[in-house]
């Protein structure tokens, strides 16, 4: 096991061959999430202490309610080929919403897909290592197209209606919504 400050462009390279990817947060009270992750080009290494992720609407919005009330997320990827190797990254991080200021220089590092909800701004702390030998070896067969196609097909009107309701986690913490329906390129 080892631990550094920052991603090291090894580190950069394994990420940047995961299919998946797993993401735990947690608020001070309530329960703990941990939420798998996927789709081409929806996790980037923005620098050695930054990583963001493309996040589309689906059926809760836990990540963003504990962001806002306690800011930690532990990022794992896990490689399901070789070499083993688990990495985990720490850090505190923040959702930013089309009607936020951040939002245009964070869109511009990712292909926006349909039903695009928020961006997912991380700070690294930390980062670990393990072997993974107990990771079974998996070889992606092909992405589902299930998520992207829905919101594709989606009335914009009806699609913001429902995101503008979603205010709160399943545990009552406040979500704020998207302004806008993302249609992708």
């Amino acid at each position: 096991m080892e631990f550094t400050d920052h991603l090291t462009n090894a580190h950069a390279e394994m990420i940047g061959k995961q299919a998946i990817f797993f993401t735990a947060t947690a608020a001070k009270d309530g329960r703990i999430n941990l939420s798998p992750k996927g789709l081409a080009d929806t996790f980037k290494v923005l620098g050695p202490n930054r990583v963001a992720y493309l996040d589309l609407g689906g059926s809760g919005n836990e990540t963003h309610a504990h962001l806002a009330a306690d800011g930690r997320i532990t990022i794992m990827m896990c490689n399901f080929e070789q070499p083993a190797l688990i990495l985990r990254i720490y850090g505190r991080g923040k959702p930013v919403l089309p009607q936020d200021a951040e939002w245009a220089e964070l869109a511009a590092q990712f292909v926006l897909k349909p039903g695009t909800r928020q961006i997912f701004d991380i700070a690294v702390e930390s980062v670990q290592t393990s072997c993974g030998w107990g990771v079974p070896l998996m070889h992606l067969d092909k992405e589902r197209e299930t998520l992207p196609k829905y919101h594709a097909q989606s009335d914009p009107a009806k699609w913001a209606e429902k995101m503008a309701a979603r205010t709160t986690s399943i545990d009552g913490l406040p979500t704020r919504a998207t302004d806008r329906f993302i249609a992708g390129s």
